[in-house]
């Protein structure tokens, strides 16, 4: 009999490491905290004039704030397992940690804002080819002009296999159907025998 069930406090549940990637203000820091079963760890800074030219905030001009290393969540889905949830930073300086954020992932979701649908080729390219299952989550953002699916995937060039939803990061539910469909994709990607 292990300690946790002799104690009465039941097994401990097994890690599940996932990845919210995509561009900068695509809504990453959103997405973590809407879901997040304890306050999320965020490290957002405000945005200064010494980012003015580096940063792109066409787009997004009302964003202040960037985040500068990682958002960190976690979310309970059963009693065997707890999704930990790794926000990358969507600015190209900051790339470099993107090899450590996904050490261990089982996958990712690529957050994607269709009003500046350029900025998600990075993060779609970075798990492409480290073989890392993904799904693109389209963020409605209310501003946004509404794009079919198929017409979303032929403009991002992603292959069919890889599932594409529309979601509102905002949104709790919304966003738990997103780390759902990840799930589902994650395990249908997993060898055979």
């Amino acid at each position: 009999m292990s300690e946790a069930t002799a104690t009465g406090t039941g097994p401990i549940p097994t890690p599940v490491k996932i990845i919210v990637a995509g561009g900068f203000g695509v809504g990453k820091t959103t997405l973590v905290a809407s879901v997040s079963e304890i306050p999320p760890l965020t490290t957002e800074e405000l945005l200064t004039e010494a980012s003015a030219g580096i940063d792109d905030l066409a787009g997004i001009e009302s964003k202040t704030a960037t985040t500068v290393a990682l958002d960190f969540g976690r979310i309970t889905v059963s009693p065997e397992y707890v999704l930990y949830l790794f926000g990358a930073p969507g600015q190209e300086r900051f790339w470099f940690m993107w090899d450590e954020l996904a050490r261990g992932a089982i996958g990712c979701v690529v957050l994607v804002d269709t009003r500046r649908l350029d900025s998600s080729f990075a993060a779609i390219d970075f798990f492409e080819r480290r073989r890392i299952p993904f799904i693109v989550a389209v963020n409605r953002f209310d501003d946004a002009e509404r794009y079919a699916v198929n017409e979303i995937r032929a403009a991002l060039a992603v292959p069919a296999r890889v599932p594409i939803i529309l979601c509102d990061a905002r949104d709790r539910a919304s966003a738990k159907l997103a780390l759902i469909r990840l799930l589902e994709h994650a395990m249908s990607e997993l060898p055979i025998g």
